[in-house]
């Protein structure tokens, strides 16, 4: 068990190539000009249908720093200082001591770069060693193949299919859970070095 406040303080992470950013009402702006105009392939593969307005997207920003039962972050490149994404923390489990996650990059030119690799890094790390998770799970729709190879990297592990899950363009896709646990993370760490 955890403390339901356990993401009260959230720092800023750095990682290879990334900094990622806690969102908030002042820093808000690139993160909320990348809903509005979201690039169709990263709608398809976040498997977004909602189309978001500004006012929302400033209220939720808003109301980051109030939330401890999750942390949403900025992806910025640590050279640039461009913003090229999202990721989150979110659905706290405190008895179980277990976390979802969700990235988002804003668009295919920064794909492949490995800012969601090195993001998704200094998430785990944060998730495990400093607020103590047991379980950090995932889903990714079954034609996102880039994504799944680069939760693989980090440790994650295929444990299941939800079937028929997303449907998109008139198809129904399946979304793979994926988790890692904190044992599994303490060991990709070690062999990686």
């Amino acid at each position: 068990m955890i403390p339901v406040d356990a993401l009260r303080d959230q720092p800023v992470l750095l990682g290879r190539g990334v900094r990622l950013v806690p969102l908030d009402a002042d820093n808000a702006d690139p993160f909320i000009a990348s809903l509005l105009d979201m690039d169709p392939e990263v709608r398809r593969m976040t498997g977004t249908h909602k189309r978001f307005t500004e006012e929302e997207l400033r209220a939720f920003a808003a109301s980051r720093p109030d939330r401890h039962d999750r942390a949403d972050w900025m992806i910025h490149d640590r050279d640039t200082g461009a913003y090229v994404g999202e990721c989150a923390l979110i659905d706290l489990d405190p008895d179980n001591a277990e976390m979802h996650y969700r990235i988002s990059l804003n668009g295919l030119a920064v794909t492949g770069k490995g800012y969601g690799t090195a993001a998704t890094d200094a998430v785990l790390e944060y998730a495990f060693e400093t607020v103590g998770l047991h379980r950090v799970a995932l889903e990714v729709f079954d034609f996102n193949t880039r994504a799944r190879r680069s939760y693989e990297k980090s440790g994650f592990v295929r444990e299941g299919v939800w079937r028929g899950h997303l449907r998109w363009d008139g198809a129904w896709h399946d979304a793979i859970l994926m988790s890692i646990l904190d044992d599994e993370y303490r060991a990709s760490r070690a062999a990686r070095g």
